[in-house]
């Protein structure tokens, strides 16, 4: 199948850049659906493949949503935008036995499900209602397709990324703007959020109780970046922004749009410190009296050191919004 299989209705002629996005990244043939390919973890590095300890940070945030709600007979866990299972298989390896004979295990993705799966996780294509327990969601709404505004108009894309202006602005869409992106109902490059809110609090609705979680690349109102974030990637390099299904198209978050009442905005750094990874280096004196726990010890404190870098990982914005319960402790 050529790169352009995945267009479907788009056939050439430009469309907004949310239609394009998603025909590109979703319809058939699209980069994040097409049979046989590697995943997201084939063409860039997230927090799940740098290391095993993000996987063991989700499960001690698991266990802490699981105290706050009184250790129910069953616990909930689903993984938004799951991948191939990679964060679910390291949660479950990373709990104790009796508290992973509890969990049931949600993989929420619109591609088919990879052989090998572990058998325990349920694969579906949306979150499953009336779930009680942990929502997680890794780098998923920067993948859900959005709009992009400049000098107060839509902009159209075609399959080869060349952009031409469209018609004014939508009552909803400028109101959006207005509110959240200061000035980018007007004039400048703009990307319109409004989809991730919905289709964030959409999942947030599935959950009955317990804590739903966001993490991404994400930009707040008082530094939104004036030309947007629009971009792409293939094969673990970044390249442009072509919709035509052969590379991943993302944008960073609008994430405190995305919050609810009683939601908590942290860095990734933040967050990672305060579940117990920590990239501070193990004492020397280790390396005399036991050489073989210091270089592992060492290892797992340049894998916290990346998760947690400014600049870098350590960056990503974590939205943590409780339902039904206390923001839990940890």
């Amino acid at each position: 199948m050529n790169a352009q299989g995945g267009l479907g209705e788009q056939a050439g002629r430009p469309v907004r850049w949310r239609a394009a996005m998603e025909a590109a990244l979703y319809g058939p043939g699209g980069f994040y659906v097409r049979p046989g390919g590697p995943g997201p973890a084939g063409h860039f590095r997230t927090s799940v493949h740098a290391s095993p300890l993000y996987a063991g940070a989700v499960a001690r945030l698991l266990a802490s949503v699981d105290a706050e709600l009184g250790h129910p007979e069953r616990l909930d866990l689903v993984d938004v935008g799951a991948g191939r299972g990679e964060l679910l298989a390291g949660v479950l390896a990373a709990l104790p036995r009796e508290t992973a004979a509890r969990v049931v295990p949600y993989a929420v993705e619109r591609a088919a499900a990879p052989e090998g799966l572990d058998p325990r996780i349920r694969w579906v294509d949306a979150p499953p209602e009336g779930t009680t327990g942990l929502l997680f969601a890794n780098e998923w709404l920067d993948n859900v397709p959005l709009e992009i505004a400049e000098d107060g108009r839509y902009v159209l894309v075609a399959p080869d990324g060349t952009e031409t202006p469209g018609g004014p602005l939508g009552t909803a869409d400028r109101a959006w703007l207005e509110r959240w992106w200061p000035g980018g109902e007007r004039e400048g490059r703009a990307e319109i959020g409004r989809a991730r809110d919905e289709a964030w609090a959409a999942a947030v609705a599935t959950l009955d109780r317990g804590l739903a979680v966001a993490v991404d690349y994400a930009h707040t109102r008082e530094a939104r970046p004036p030309y947007g974030t629009l971009t792409g990637f293939r094969g673990g390099r970044e390249v442009a922004p072509v919709p035509d299904g052969g590379c991943d198209v993302t944008a960073h978050v609008a994430l405190d749009s995305c919050a609810g009442p009683g939601a908590v905005l942290l860095t990734q750094r933040e967050a990672l410190t305060a579940l117990g990874v920590s990239g501070g280096r193990p004492p020397l004196a280790l390396a005399s009296t036991d050489p073989a726990a210091y270089v592992r010890a060492l290892a797992s404190a340049g894998e916290a050191a990346e998760l947690t870098a400014r600049g870098g990982l350590g960056d990503f914005g974590w939205l943590l919004q409780p339902v039904g319960v206390p923001l839990p402790a940890f």
